[in-house]
């Protein structure tokens, strides 16, 4: 029973990994509070025990919420790299209060985007606090996990942080220019005896969810009731076979809004539980920011006839991902949308094949092919929007100390009548040390290339982008390091004779300090060139700015964020300077007030004055969302969302109210309620009843 008391008697004769490095505030140390982890197995389950010192019994945290994040709360980390290929890794995590997390790292944990704790799967475990220390107990199926069959070795990292004495430690050193959780940098458990075939059950994971609405805006009831299913079955060691019917991809925790004074489109993160696992797979081909090939999102949502985002229906949908071999993990996703004829939206296909192939160290190649297509002819259906199709080959640099890392990307698509072009490329380089950082890259896309499943910020671009930074160490003082950087981001037009479009020239100053806390002071000169008319206010009836016309600004940028390990924090960000043919002074940050174990009241802000000559538009643009987190126990969680824009013209709020009453098995009540913000009156109102049980058979 992992009760977090280590009182059975196999662990007196278990080993300990101890004598753990510091990670901050130096990197060069042993740490002052040490650990000590001890780790048996059966055919069944990995067990862990550790043991952390501490200064005190004060230990911080966010609330009792499985899946907590944050440096600024105690936990302890394991790491395992089943497969030694340094590229992907299963986390898990405990706090002293016995908290949980799981989490996936993919892309060998070179950035903060590579951890995601929206993974789930069942394990147990407990911690226990003692005067000096805590201890803590684990029990992690091996079926919870992917790995080689007779394997003996996996590569293996832990960290801690100890808030208290303002400490992060881990069980093999890791550089403080690398994060915490990069692969580059483990060491090994090795297994007496190998590993056999994982008895993975196979799980079926039904949900009811009935919901009673109103759209206020269209004088209609939109009540409605669903039910469906996922399923989770293993083939062998090395991969997952996902299934979903009629799944419930509205999921009960709402977006956050984003206030947008940008001309393109932003992309939200995915939450939905179907396409979490190893979505790297799936969704780390291209280059992150100017385009990706793959973006979940774009499934199961599309426009109505007047341009709206709706939910599309789902049918159903199989999804296969993992290891062929230690060196190939292989992705296949196949998922049918529904048609909704009142709205002109077809039935679609959306197909994705990726191989990936691990090369050198921790270097890969990966293929892919992407078909999203209607399942029959429609008349309203345009000729060159019957299909869409990309190929595309990605080559990811990494090298064993992660010193150096890059991609190189090409990527085509196809529409009908269209195969000529429609290219998009990439070639970026990395190369971090201690005291200097270098990043360069370079993209083309064609104005033709389109990705109808992906997310391309803009086409018809020829863009290259140089980031020099270079960090200093003192040896003693407040200071934990500076760095000065230059960033440098010029875009062309290729259709317009390599027409110069855009540039952003940045020069920054950042002081990271010994209690974490953060200060920042950027300049930023821009040049835009507007192909379309635009109003960066989105103020109905406004006058935009004109096409055609060029626009030279400069703005200064300077920012605070508190030490996060107090009960009270803040981060707090100013823009001062020129904007388009006008001016624009922002403000925008976060404060947060923790009652813990049991409590957070949390408020986001983002302001900006928009001042532009006239006939053009001027505006004030608020976002405000304050939030409330309340944790009773740790199985029944309640938080509340408001969201204020008067960009959006909306006031949203999402009351949620959880119950695990099983593991990974939930009974969620949901209120939604949006206002109009300009003449306050009822948008949309809906209350939800949503139950999911996770069944292993």
């Amino acid at each position: 029973m992992a009760d977090g008391i280590l009182d059975e008697s196999a662990w007196e004769t278990a080993e300990s990994a101890k004598d753990y490095w510091e990670y901050f505030p130096l990197d060069s140390v042993q740490a002052r509070k040490q650990s000590e982890i001890k780790i048996l197995y059966d055919d069944k389950n990995l067990y862990v025990g550790i043991k952390a010192y501490s200064s005190g019994k004060n230990y911080a945290t966010q609330s009792l919420q499985r899946d907590f994040r944050g440096s600024g709360s105690d936990s302890f980390s394991l790491v395992f790299d089943t497969f030694n290929d340094g590229t992907n890794a299963f986390l898990f995590g405990i706090n002293p209060y016995g908290v949980r997390r799981e989490a996936l790292i993919a892309n060998g944990g070179a950035g903060e985007d590579d951890f995601t704790l929206s993974w789930d799967v069942k394990w147990k475990g407990d911690a226990k606090i003692y005067d000096d220390y805590f201890t803590a107990e684990m029990i992690i199926p091996l079926t919870s996990l992917k790995f080689e069959e007779g394997g003996t070795k996996w590569r293996f990292n832990s960290y801690r942080i100890e808030t208290q004495s303002n400490e992060r430690s881990t069980w093999t050193r890791i550089p403080q220019n690398q994060l915490i959780y990069n692969l580059a940098f483990m060491g090994d458990i090795l297994f007496e005896k190998p590993l056999g075939k994982s008895r993975t059950p196979f799980a079926i994971i039904p949900y009811v969810n009935g919901i009673n609405a109103r759209d206020f805006d269209n004088n209609e009831n939109l009540d409605n009731f669903k039910v469906g299913a996922d399923a989770k079955i293993s083939i062998g060691n090395s991969l997952n076979l996902d299934l979903t019917l009629n799944p419930d991809f509205s999921t009960v925790e709402v977006d956050n809004f984003i206030t947008n004074l940008t001309r393109f489109e932003i992309a939200l993160p995915e939450r939905r539980q179907f396409f979490i696992d190893n979505n790297d797979l799936f969704a780390s081909f291209g280059n992150g920011f100017d385009f990706s090939p793959f973006f979940s999102r774009r499934i199961g949502i599309a426009r109505d006839t007047v341009g709206n985002t709706i939910e599309n229906n789902i049918i159903g949908g199989v999804r296969l991902s993992g290891k062929l071999t230690n060196d190939t993990r292989i992705g296949l996703l196949n998922i049918q949308t529904a048609e909704d004829l009142d709205n002109r939206i077809p039935s679609n296909n959306n197909t994705m094949l990726a191989v990936q192939q691990r090369v050198f160290s921790r270097s890969n190649i990966g293929v892919f092919f992407i078909n999203k297509e209607s399942f029959k002819n429609y008349d309203f259906v345009d000729r060159e929007d019957e299909y869409n199709r990309v190929v595309g080959v990605d080559y990811n640099l990494a090298s064993k100390d992660n010193t150096w890392n890059g991609s190189f990307i090409t990527h085509k698509s196809f529409q009908p009548d269209d195969n000529v072009g429609n290219f998009a490329s990439s070639a970026l380089i990395r190369y971090n040390t201690r005291k200097l950082n270098v990043f360069a890259k370079g993209t083309f896309i064609d104005e033709d290339f389109r990705s109808d499943l992906g997310f391309v910020r803009r086409t018809d671009l020829f863009k290259t982008l140089l980031s020099l930074e270079r960090v200093f160490w003192p040896r003693k003082g407040i200071v934990q390091n500076h760095a000065l950087r230059s960033f440098t981001n010029i875009r062309w037009s290729p259709s317009m004779d390599f027409k110069n479009t855009d540039y952003d020239l940045q020069y920054s100053y950042e002081v990271q300090f010994n209690n974490q806390s953060q200060a920042r002071i950027e300049y930023t000169n821009t040049y835009t060139f507007l192909f379309d008319s635009f109003d960066p206010t989105r103020t109905e009836g406004a006058v935009p700015l004109p096409a055609d016309q060029n626009y030279h600004y400069n703005s200064v940028q300077a920012g605070y964020r508190s030490d996060q390990r107090k009960l009270f924090s803040y981060d707090i960000r100013s823009t001062l300077g020129h904007f388009f043919n006008g001016n624009r002074f922002s403000m925008e940050g976060s404060m947060t007030m923790r009652f813990q174990p049991k409590a957070s009241i949390s408020l986001q802000f983002n302001y900006d004055q928009i001042d532009l000559p006239e006939p053009y538009s001027s505006a004030n643009i608020w976002l405000v969302s304050p939030r409330m987190d309340l944790t009773f126990s740790k199985s029944i969680f309640w938080s509340t969302l408001v969201q204020y824009s008067n960009q959006r013209d909306n006031l949203g709020i999402n009351s949620r109210l959880q119950w695990r009453f099983a593991p990974l098995s939930d009974l969620f009540i949901v209120y939604n309620d949006n206002y109009s913000v300009n003449v306050f009156a009822p948008r949309f109102r809906s209350i939800n009843l949503k139950l999911s049980y996770w069944l292993n058979i």
